[in-house]
């Protein structure tokens, strides 16, 4: 198991967000987390990415619980955070965005092999790659955050709402992407409020329903159950 979360509560001051919340991630997987707007979502992945302690509650990442450590500790231990606003620098370039991404590692010719493999994944930040990010697209830019946070080489990558915003070509973009990423043995955690089309490309699911999580399975039972079919799919 890579990543556990048990019994966690948090919230903003006095508005308790999560209560109990209890999940696990294994090596390799591709988990998404679904629910209404102010479930909860966000707040679970600021949690495991160092950005917000919770009131109670642990996560176990690798056999170490990092519950209290600052994101940039959680960062360099294995867990890349793509956030919903992507936290871009936005008067620097592309090629130098990626290159932040790898601020901790000293070799340079490692920095060069990762961020081809970027540019293999996304060919468009190849072609940008001296465009300042704050003038793309806002699919180029998602593409842009997910790059740079392959390039610190993570075991497991938080993602938060990718397709918000999104037109479906880049969508589908962004999808195929974070697939491939998949299929090369990075785990992901994926938020996102297409719960149709996370539900087409993760693998397990989990429901969190007014700060808590109400169902879990195989992505399969939970596309054909009747409480997440009437809730979230319409039908």
């Amino acid at each position: 198991m890579l990543l556990q979360a048990t019994d966690l509560n948090a919230g903003y001051g006095f508005l308790q967000i999560l209560r109990d919340v209890s999940f696990h991630v294994n090596k390799g997987e591709y988990v998404c987390l679904v629910g209404p707007n102010g479930a909860g979502k966000s707040t679970t992945l600021k949690i495991l990415a160092g950005m917000l302690k919770p009131m109670s509650g642990s996560v176990n990442f690798q056999g170490e619980n990092i519950i209290g450590l600052p994101g940039n500790k959680v960062h360099r231990l294995g867990i890349s955070y793509i956030s919903e606003g992507l936290d871009l620098f936005q008067s620097m370039s592309v090629k130098e965005n990626l290159a932040m991404g790898a601020y901790t590692v000293k070799d340079k010719g490692v920095v060069e092999q990762r961020l081809e493999f970027v540019y293999e994944l996304f060919p468009k930040l190849k072609e940008r790659e001296k465009q300042l990010s704050g003038t793309m697209s806002g699919g180029e830019r998602k593409m842009l955050a997910i790059g740079r946070g392959m390039m610190s080489d993570p075991s497991l990558i938080l993602v938060d709402e990718p397709s918000m915003g999104l037109s479906p070509e880049m969508t589908n973009a962004v999808f195929n992407a974070l697939g491939v990423l998949n299929e090369k043995g990075v785990t992901i955690l994926l938020v996102e409020q297409n719960v149709t089309k996370s539900f087409k490309v993760s693998q397990r699911g989990y429901v969190l329903e007014h700060g808590k999580i109400v169902l879990q399975a195989p992505c399969t039972e939970l596309a054909e159950n009747a409480h997440v079919r009437k809730v979230f799919l319409g039908v």
